[in-house]
């Protein structure tokens, strides 16, 4: 028996999707969207929009939010002297975030070279 025969009865043997049980795309992606993306923008979302207001532009642009969670705020540091300069305003940064965003429920700052 060659290759092709045998992925011909091989395939014969898979179990054929049942009508009933397919999702269309779009209708998976909305689930998605309405169970754990949005609630999530809900919360987070205006931790990054303060971010970007509390932060000069020049550390703005060596800096970004990579995850909140666990009531920790990862941030992502390009360069070490943005990273010390991030880390000398910490204080201030976690107890404004915490004051203007309390749903997020931001305990700690952690900075990552990244």
């Amino acid at each position: 028996m060659d290759k092709d025969e045998q992925l011909l009865s091989v395939t014969r043997w898979r179990k054929k999707p049942k009508p009933g049980r397919t999702t269309r795309l779009g209708d998976a992606v909305e689930q998605l969207m309405e169970t754990s993306v949005s609630p999530r923008q809900a919360r987070f979302g205006p931790v990054a929009e303060l971010w970007n207001q509390l932060l000069p532009a020049e550390l703005c642009r060596h800096c970004k939010i990579d995850d909140i969670s666990g009531g920790q705020l990862k941030v992502l540091v390009d360069l070490p002297p943005y990273m010390h300069e991030l880390r000398l305003c910490s204080s201030e940064l976690l107890e404004q975030l915490q004051l203007r965003c309390p749903r997020a429920r931001i305990k700690e700052i952690k900075f990552v070279i990244g």
